[in-house]
């Protein structure tokens, strides 16, 4: 069995890892916040709920937010360099990541408002989840399921 490796030129690898490292920054903090999203839903009328429904809305808004821009620049960025926008036909891999990137996208960006606004009425009320909350866990674990689908197709390219 003979392994063959391809090797990028070295300007690819900048860019190539500003959209890696979004990725990664993005699927930890979708991964916290579903953590404590579903921590808070589970203890609905504790004094931690309110506490995990800050925690899901700080890494949403704080960490997968600004990641997932820097996702969107570096997979731009690398997508321009190694010459696709050129390319009259793309391979399926790269579809499935754009099309996971931008309904992600919006998916975050409802979850955050949603989020947002659940944990300040579950402050204001006192414990009483809200439906927003549980909405927007939904939302993310969606949102979650597929990137870890978009990393799959990224890294393995089954074109």
């Amino acid at each position: 069995m003979s392994v063959l490796a391809v090797i990028r030129p070295d300007d690819w690898n900048f860019p190539l890892l500003v959209h890696v490292l979004g990725a990664v920054l993005l699927v930890g903090g979708l991964f916290t916040a579903v953590v404590a999203q579903f921590l808070g839903w589970r203890r609905q009328r504790s004094a931690d709920a309110a506490a995990y429904a800050r925690t899901g809305f700080r890494s949403l808004l704080f960490v997968a937010f600004p990641a997932w821009w820097i996702m969107r620049v570096g997979a731009e960025w690398i997508y321009r360099r190694e010459g696709w926008d050129d390319a009259e036909d793309e391979p399926a891999w790269l579809g499935i990541g754009w099309v996971t990137s931008d309904l992600g996208g919006l998916l975050l960006l409802v979850s955050i408002v949603l989020a947002g606004l659940g944990a300040r009425r579950l402050h204001v009320a006192g414990g009483e989840t809200s439906m927003l909350l549980r909405v927007s866990t939904v939302l993310v674990t969606i949102a979650l399921v597929a990137y870890v689908v978009a990393f799959w197709a990224m890294a393995g390219k089954p074109d």
